[in-house]
């Protein structure tokens, strides 16, 4: 993994955020055009295109602007899984392992990953723009840590990396706020402090169920050893290339054993199927060779998933204890409220 980056810039969000002014301008233009919802696509048009940053195997990047439609048969991919990546719609964080790709929607940062690129929904926040540099920088580079990983991990690697990093710097950020809220709050009980407590106590529930949505959905993965081997693409494409060779050399032999016996004399029917049969055993052979063997083998029996665990379980430690500092947080605004109940109390019964 590499080194440590901080939480995703700030500055990278764009200056041209509308006022709440400016949306009611937009709103109403929309509305005299024809639509109120411009991002809604209407009947019959099909699947609008959407912009995406394509980085392959050598760090390489480049926006290319794709249909839902291309990026389906590209993939292989349903509908359903797309939709987690639309803007428009929010959804829980997700890791999805499928035949030809991993679906990745984790905070901000929304991708599909092949075992030969990755497609990032493009967008100008801040964690896009950094996932798109460092990947690129890492893939050309190549002197990162996981050198050894496949191309899929790599991707799906530094998408964890940056959300719980950036979770992490949210909590931290947070922890710096209410701390000395509460201290003030439970010195001088008062309204506007009161406030700022139950605005700041909103912010944490709303982080907690973030960060434990990420923390579920990996622990849901390393507890699953199919939804893991999924995630392994390059295996899964090289024994797929593996399976094509020997079907195409059982092919080759059988169309050549073919042709040498129209052009010779008559055969009895049991001298062909002897020879159907030697090309049966040569097949069997190739694919329980070394080479092959070991492809389909691992499509069989249970796969070694070591791997993907130990990049999961890293990450997984890392919100783990990120979710233990939101319930801290917690646990210290439970004690300033019975705290501020009790003076509350006190007060009371003095009259």
């Amino acid at each position: 993994m590499g080194e440590s980056r901080g939480p995703c810039p700030p500055s990278y969000v764009p200056e041209f955020a509308c006022s709440n002014n400016n949306e009611r301008l937009n709103f109403d233009r929309s509305r005299d055009q024809g639509s109120a919802f411009p991002g809604l696509k209407k009947r019959g048009h099909g699947h609008g295109s959407r912009s995406w940053i394509k980085i392959d195997q050598d760090g390489n990047s480049k926006v290319v602007e794709l249909d839902k439609a291309t990026i389906m048969r590209h993939c292989s991919l349903p509908s359903r899984d797309l939709r987690l990546l639309d803007p428009l719609f929010i959804y829980p964080s997700t890791i999805l392992g499928r035949e030809k790709a991993i679906v990745v929607s984790l905070e901000q940062i929304r991708c599909v990953i092949t075992a030969e690129e990755v497609f990032l929904m493009n967008s100008l926040d801040g964690c896009v723009v950094q996932y798109k540099s460092e990947l690129c920088r890492r893939l050309q580079t190549r002197t990162d840590q996981s050198e050894d990983l496949p191309f899929e991990f790599k991707a799906l690697e530094l998408a964890l990396e940056l959300a719980c990093l950036s979770l992490e710097a949210q909590v931290k950020e947070l922890q710096m706020e209410i701390y000395p809220v509460l201290d003030e709050l439970a010195s001088s009980i008062n309204t506007l402090n009161l406030e700022h407590v139950r605005r700041l106590k909103g912010h944490l529930l709303s982080l907690t169920q973030r960060v434990q949505k990420v923390h579920d959905e990996i622990e849901h993965l390393m507890e699953d050893d199919g939804d893991m081997a999924e995630m392994y693409l390059t295996e899964k494409k090289q024994r797929s290339e593996a399976y094509a060779l020997g079907d195409l050399y059982v092919q080759d032999n059988f169309s050549g054993e073919t042709r040498a016996v129209s052009n010779s004399a008559p055969v009895s029917p049991v001298k062909s199927n002897s020879g159907a049969w030697k090309l049966q055993r040569a097949y069997s052979t190739i694919v329980g060779s070394s080479k092959y063997g070991s492809f389909a083998s691992s499509s069989t029996n249970g796969e070694d998933v070591n791997q993907l665990e130990m990049l999961l379980e890293s990450y997984f430690v890392i919100i783990d204890n990120t979710l233990s500092k939101l319930s801290s947080l917690k646990e210290y605004i439970d004690d300033t409220e019975d705290l501020i109940n009790i003076k509350l109390g006190c007060r009371g019964g003095l009259f």
